[in-house]
């Protein structure tokens, strides 16, 4: 029988708050940097122009975002 179990080993306890620490920050991580660019673009206004000539993208030769849309600032 294996005699050498530990409740503190990496397959339990420790490896249990490792993970989830790990989980954790990475969550932090990944929330501060959606945050981060949420803010850089809230102001970043934009108009569309030559609306009527906006073609559509099924057949495969649709408009490019670029000829339509407009940074204001």
């Amino acid at each position: 029988m294996n005699e050498n179990r530990s409740v503190f080993g990496l397959n339990g306890i420790t490896g249990m708050l490792i993970a989830t620490a790990l989980l954790l920050s990475i969550l932090a991580g990944l929330t501060i940097w959606g945050l981060s660019v949420q803010n850089e673009n809230m102001n970043n206004y934009y108009k569309v122009v030559n609306a009527t000539d906006i073609k559509s993208g099924i057949s495969g030769n649709g408009s490019i975002r670029s000829d339509h849309i407009v940074d204001v600032k």
